[in-house]
C-alpha cells in the first residue's frame, strides 16, 4: 500500500467506522453473508462517505491558505450537508450552490426536479446546511448555476479572500485518496471479503475504492452501482479517476477488470426511486434497523438485493455493503416513505 503521509489531511471523521454482520437480512435474502461498512456513522455531520474525501480536500485547502470553500450539488446533497458541517469545524467560509434541476434519467441530458414541496425543499439536508452557517444559494439549473459561481467567486475576490472550489461529491483525485485509505481500513477488518458493493454518483468513492484493491493487491469485486448515470458513462468516470489518482500517487494505472459498474438500479434517474428502491430501503430497515436513503444507498440496496436473488452474486460469497450515509436526505421524501412503508 502506498504512503498517503506526504499528502495535507484534516481530521474530521471516527476511524474505523463498524463492520456490522448482517445475519437477519443474509437469512431473509437466503443467500450470501452481508456486512455492512457503516461509512453513515462516521461522526460529523450526521456522518457519511464525503468525510473521508474532505479530510484531503480541505487538508490541501488549507494548507494552501484558503478561507471560503465553494461547492455544488442537488438540492438535497449530502456533500454539501457534511462540507457545510466540515467547514464549520474548521472555521472556513462554505457556499453552496443547489440546483433544483437536474439530470432526468440516465444518459438522456433532460433535466427535472427530482421532487417538490415542503419536505423536500425545506427539511433533510437543506435544514442542515443552513443549521452548520452554510451560505446558500438556491439555483434552477446549470445555466444560473454558473452564473452564481462567477458572481460568488467574483466577491470572494474583491474582499480579499481565499476560495477553493470543490467539484459535485469532491470526486477528485485528491478526493479519491479518502477511499485508497478506506479500503486498507476495510481489508484490516475483515481480509476474507469477495465483493464490496457501493452506490456510485460522481464516481470518487467507487475510484478509490478500485484503486485501493489495487494497490493491495486484494482479489476484491467493485460494485459500483450508477444513481443516475449510465454505465458507460459511470464506468468513463471511475477509470479516469483512478488514472488521476494513480498519477498523484506516482503508481501504474492499474488495469481494472475487478470492477463491475451497473445501471440496473437507476430508474428514471437522479434522485428518483423506483418501488424496488423503497423495497429495499424497508428490507434494511425492518430486518437491521439500518437506515437507507432513496437517492444512493436505497439505489445500491436495490441492485444488490436483485443481483442476489437473480443468482449473479452466489450464496457462497462475503459481501460488504459500503453504507455511504445520507439519513437526512430521506426526510426530503417523508411523504413517500410514509406512503411506501405503510402496513
Amino acid at each position: 500500500m502506498v504512503d498517503l503521509s506526504r499528502f495535507p489531511r484534516t481530521a474530521l471523521g471516527v476511524w474505523p467506522t463498524p463492520l456490522e454482520d448482517c445475519a437477519r437480512l443474509s437469512d431473509v435474502l437466503g443467500g450470501p453473508r452481508i456486512l455492512a461498512k457503516r461509512d453513515d456513522v462516521n461522526g460529523l455531520g450526521v456522518g457519511g462517505n464525503k468525510l473521508r474525501k474532505l479530510e484531503f480536500l480541505l487538508g490541501a485547502a488549507l494548507a494552501d491558505g484558503a478561507d471560503t470553500v465553494i461547492t455544488f450539488g442537488g438540492l438535497q446533497t449530502n456533500h454539501g450537508r457534511q462540507t457545510a458541517a466540515a467547514c464549520a469545524r474548521l472555521g472556513l467560509r462554505c457556499e453552496l450552490v443547489l440546483t433544483r434541476r437536474v439530470t432526468a434519467a440516465a444518459g438522456s441530458g433532460g433535466l427535472v426536479a427530482p421532487r417538490e414541496g415542503e419536505a423536500y425543499e425545506r427539511s433533510g439536508n437543506v435544514a442542515l446546511d443552513v443549521l452548520y452557517g452554510a451560505h446558500v444559494h438556491f439555483c434552477e439549473d446549470d445555466a444560473e448555476t454558473a452564473a452564481v459561481y462567477t458572481r460568488i467567486s467574483e466577491r470572494a475576490a474583491a474582499e480579499g479572500r481565499s476560495a477553493v472550489t470543490l467539484p459535485v461529491g469532491g470526486s477528485t483525485a485528491v478526493g479519491a485518496l479518502g477511499y485508497v485509505a478506506a479500503t486498507a481500513e476495510l481489508k484490516a477488518q475483515l481480509s476474507e471479503v469477495d465483493r464490496i458493493v457501493c452506490a456510485s454518483g460522481s464516481a470518487g468513492t467507487a475510484a478509490g475504492l478500485a484503486l485501493g484493491v489495487a494497490l493491495l493487491d486484494w482479489p476484491v469485486t467493485v460494485d459500483a452501482v450508477s444513481v443516475s448515470g449510465s454505465r458507460s458513462h459511470l464506468t468513463g468516470e471511475i477509470a479516469r479517476l483512478v488514472g488521476e489518482a494513480a498519477e498523484l500517487l506516482g503508481v501504474p494505472t492499474p488495469p481494472l477488470p475487478h470492477v463491475r459498474v451497473t445501471d440496473r438500479a437507476v430508474g428514471p434517474g437522479y434522485g428518483i426511486p423506483t418501488p424496488q428502491v423503497w423495497d429495499a430501503v424497508r428490507l434494511f430497515g425492518r430486518t437491521e434497523g439500518i437506515t437507507l436513503d432513496p437517492v444512493y444507498t436505497g439505489k445500491a440496496a436495490a441492485a444488490l438485493v436483485d443481483a442476489v436473488r437473480s443468482g449473479e452474486i452466489a450464496d457462497t460469497e462475503t459481501v460488504v455493503f459500503l453504507h455511504t450515509g445520507g439519513l437526512p436526505g430521506l426526510f426530503g421524501y417523508a411523504p413517500e416513505l410514509v406512503e411506501e412503508t405503510a402496513v
